[in-house]
This record gives C-alpha cells, sequence and structure tokens, in this order.
C-alpha cells in the first residue's frame, strides 16, 4: 500500500498539522449524531441551537424528545435524531453513573471501540470521531470523503465496505499519522477528489493513483 508516499504528498500540498483536542467526548458524540443526513453547516447550526437551549448534557438527558427536537430542527430530521440522542445519554448514564466519557482515555483502543459502538445508533465513524478528535486515540474515522479517495487511490480494495475499511486503513497507517492522514484525506476529498467531476488535473496525488483520468 502506498500510505507512506500519499501522507507525505498530502502534508506536501495542505501543510504539517498538528493533533488537536476539540470538544469533550461526549459532545463530540452529540456532534456526530447531528452530523448524519446533513450539511455541516446545519449540523453545527443544530449543535449551538442544542447546548444554548439546555446548557449542558445532564439538562438535555433529562429533557422531553419533543423539547430536544425543537431545539435542532434546524439539522434536518430533528425527531429521529432527538431520540437517538435522549437514550444515547440515558444509556451512558445508565452504565457510567453519569455523562462522562474520559474513562476511554486509560482502555485499549479495541476496548474503547467497543464500548462506545453498544450504545444505541453508534457505528465504527462515529466512535472513531469520539476516539481521534476528543481523547487523543488513533482511531480512523471513514467518512464519505476518506472512503471515496482510498478507494480511487487503491488503498483499500474495490470490494471494500465502509466498515471494513476502518480496521484496514487503520492498521497500515502509523498511529501517530491517523490524524493527519484523516483530516487532509477529508480536505482533498472536499476540494479535489469530489464524488462527482473530480479534478484530477490539478491533483497532487495523480503520480500514485490508478483512478487518474
Amino acid at each position: 500500500m502506498r500510505i507512506g508516499g500519499t501522507l507525505r504528498l498530502l502534508q506536501r500540498e495542505y501543510g504539517p498539522i498538528d493533533w488537536q483536542i476539540d470538544r469533550d467526548p461526549v459532545s463530540t458524540l452529540m456532534a456526530t449524531v447531528l452530523s448524519q443526513n446533513t450539511s455541516d453547516a446545519n449540523s453545527k447550526r443544530a449543535f449551538h441551537s442544542l447546548i444554548t437551549a439546555f446548557g449542558n448534557w445532564e439538562a438535555v438527558a433529562e429533557a422531553s424528545v419533543d423539547e430536544i427536537a425543537q431545539s435542532i430542527k434546524l439539522g434536518g430530521l430533528a425527531e429521529v435524531k432527538a431520540k437517538r440522542i435522549k437514550l444515547i445519554l440515558q444509556e451512558i448514564r445508565e452504565l457510567q453513573g453519569c455523562l462522562d466519557l474520559s474513562f476511554l482515555r486509560g482502555l485499549p483502543l479495541s476496548e474503547a471501540k467497543s464500548w462506545l459502538r453498544q450504545l444505541l445508533g453508534v457505528g465504527p465513524k462515529t466512535a472513531g470521531c469520539v476516539l481521534l478528535f476528543s481523547l487523543g486515540r488513533p482511531a480512523l474515522p471513514v467518512d464519505t470523503h476518506v472512503f471515496r479517495v482510498a478507494k480511487r487511490l487503491g488503498l483499500i480494495d474495490s470490494k471494500v465496505s465502509p466498515e471494513q475499511a476502518h480496521e484496514l486503513l487503520e492498521s497500515v497507517v502509523p498511529p501517530e499519522d491517523i490524524y493527519s492522514f484523516h483530516v487532509h484525506m477529508v480536505e482533498h476529498g472536499r476540494r479535489i477528489c469530489k464524488a462527482q467531476r473530480p479534478r484530477c488535473h490539478p491533483c497532487a496525488l495523480q503520480g500514485l493513483c490508478p483512478s487518474y483520468n
């Protein structure tokens, strides 16, 4: 696999990037739920509205589904996401006694993933986002951009499923490079390797890409 060359070219194109811890893990989990089947802009507005309305996750957990849905209606699928948010928060509280996921930092990575994936609707991408962005763990979320670009580059076989891609890519990207690999692959998918009409001519990866032109 051409991971090393891909990493070097992506870093040359988009610049070096430091691993940054974003929100607390519960907030990242909720933000990822809100991001499903909507645009980044709408999901960010819905997240801000939810926090503004309730102030903290304990208050959200105590709120009714209708109250939560009203606060996130800007993000789309409000009823579905409101039910999921409330149930996930309740599950965490029942399992842990509080709404705190910082303990996952101390678990082996596979155990931390398994713990998150027992929660309602939490798949490998959501679990990866929580671990990577909030806990500094080398878990690789494979979103639509990462999946598409990786397939076109031949980093994963065309028959690999999105779920399989998480483990396959994570196993070959050096742990210290997983954060920059994810961020740069997403950026490249948005700017250049688009789903429709990929911009192959200016692509910095064209020398490595079997799908070029």
